[in-house]
């Protein structure tokens, strides 16, 4: 295994060659200088095994044996408004950026009406018209010194959305920024790099979608990086619909100031390997901060969520829900962590993970984690894994309704905890259905597979 995965650092250090050959003058600017530092990082690190204590329950190899195609240059032409609209979230009023493949389609995208100040926009673009938010901010906040995946995504930076919405601006439409990963007849990487500045006093909502128009084998390893400038209120929405054989690795890593307040809800439906790391660092007092998630799984799909809460400074305040439902072989991973730092007194830190299982096969390994250095908290978490209730599931059957519909009543309760704390309503209606949707689905794997 060890050799398979040192021939393949080979393929993304040719990779890296090609990238270089089609940068012309920006090969010597500040921003390949950071690809550079973190390619060979990379090629330092490798890719994780299960004997790294941050992976131990993920084993990645399929994805290292891989050999990704990089695209360098997209064909569009595969991509249509047809395959964009089954993702508009019943026609929700939005200002859309779309990606394919990693790279922006502006002739697919619709932004109009911004308030005067706001980008949304293109990285690329923003990279070529050496805005000053994206020198200042880009690569600052998610480390890749001893992350892989984080490395290889600095390493390849080169389009993403780029959203920077100033001191006191209010922008009443949600921004949605989708990516679509197109047919190919071979496997491919993609590596959307998301850059989100959110000034003083500022107001938005984002919507972060990643989905597959066909069935197909690739690669989405993403980074979002978010600053939440004091008094911001930002609420972020993250569905995931990748396709049943695609891996997905996302790391989402939010810098807080003083008095502002992020929401994430993030869904889970689709990929084979699952792997989602949202962080956030609450780095100056009156900070608010939810990280809620929920996760469905079925076949053999493995979705892993690692989560990280960094209590800097005191008087701050955190809520974190994830919920999973896991069916078939699924296997979930939940790793939860929540930092108290020497001087962050007065902290206020709540999370809970629960996870049910709806088949004899299906698994999960949770691990909640508190490291508290304060001694003025109030911090509190749990996990709990169980499966259905037979006694609900009885009940409900004696009222006439029959077993599998009596099943998916309950499992769509527990879901819906997740999904009733998103406040688009046109998102939140478009989740309540997939779920159902996925539910029905595995159920009908299930009888075929018998």
């Amino acid at each position: 295994m060890a050799l398979a995965i040192k021939d393949n650092n080979q393929l993304y250090l040719s990779n890296f060659a090609s990238l270089e050959k089609n940068l012309n003058g920006e090969a010597k600017d500040w921003l390949h200088q950071m690809r550079r530092d973190a390619l060979s990082k990379f090629d330092e690190l490798g890719f994780p095994t299960t004997r790294n204590e941050e992976w131990k329950y993920t084993n990645v190899t399929p994805i290292a044996k891989e050999n990704f195609k990089h695209i360098l240059e997209p064909d569009l032409s595969g991509v249509t408004l047809d395959h964009v609209k089954r993702f508009d979230y019943d026609e929700l009023d939005v200002h859309l950026l779309v990606f394919v493949d990693g790279h922006f389609a502006k002739h697919l995208s619709s932004v109009q009406d911004l308030p005067d100040g706001v980008k949304v926009g293109s990285l690329a673009e923003g990279v070529r018209a050496d805005a000053a938010p994206i020198r200042q901010h880009l690569g600052k906040y998610a480390p890749y010194q001893d992350d892989a995946f984080t490395a290889l995504s600095t390493a390849f930076i080169l389009d993403g959305a780029y959203i920077y919405i100033p001191e006191n601006a209010l922008v009443e439409k949600p921004i949605h920024m989708l990516f679509l990963s197109s047919n190919h007849a071979e496997p491919f990487v993609s590596y959307p790099r998301n850059l989100i500045v959110a000034g003083k006093h500022s107001k938005a909502s984002i919507i972060e979608t990643y989905a597959g128009i066909e069935n197909n084998r690739y690669l989405t390893n993403t980074v979002t990086e978010a600053f939440i400038d004091e008094n911001a209120n930002i609420e972020h929405y993250k569905i995931q619909e990748e396709s049943s054989d695609a891996y997905h690795i996302s790391t989402t890593q939010v810098q807080q100031e003083a008095n502002s307040n992020f929401v994430s809800n993030a869904v889970t439906f689709g990929g084979l390997i699952v792997r989602n790391n949202p962080r956030a660092v609450l780095d100056a007092e009156g900070v608010e901060s939810t990280l809620n998630g929920l996760y469905l799984g079925t076949g053999k799909q493995l979705i892993d969520n690692h989560t990280t809460i960094d209590h800097a400074k005191p008087h701050c305040n955190s809520h974190e829900l994830y919920k999973g439902v896991l069916d078939g072989n699924a296997r979930g991973v939940f790793n939860g962590k929540i930092f108290v730092r020497l001087d962050a007194q007065k902290t206020d830190a709540k999370q809970t993970n629960q996870a049910l299982l709806l088949s004899d096969d299906a698994s999960i390994d949770t691990k909640p984690q508190l490291e508290i250095f304060a001694d003025d908290v109030k911090c509190t978490h749990g996990a709990t894994v169980g499966q259905l209730d037979y006694d609900a599931l009885f009940y409900l059957q004696t009222r006439g309704i029959e077993r599998e519909m009596a099943r998916n009543i309950l499992t769509y309760a527990f879901a819906s905890d997740v999904v009733n704390h998103i406040n688009l309503k046109e998102l939140r209606d478009y989740c309540h259905h997939r779920v159902l949707v996925k539910l029905q689905q595995d159920r009908l794997e299930g009888i075929d597979q018998e």
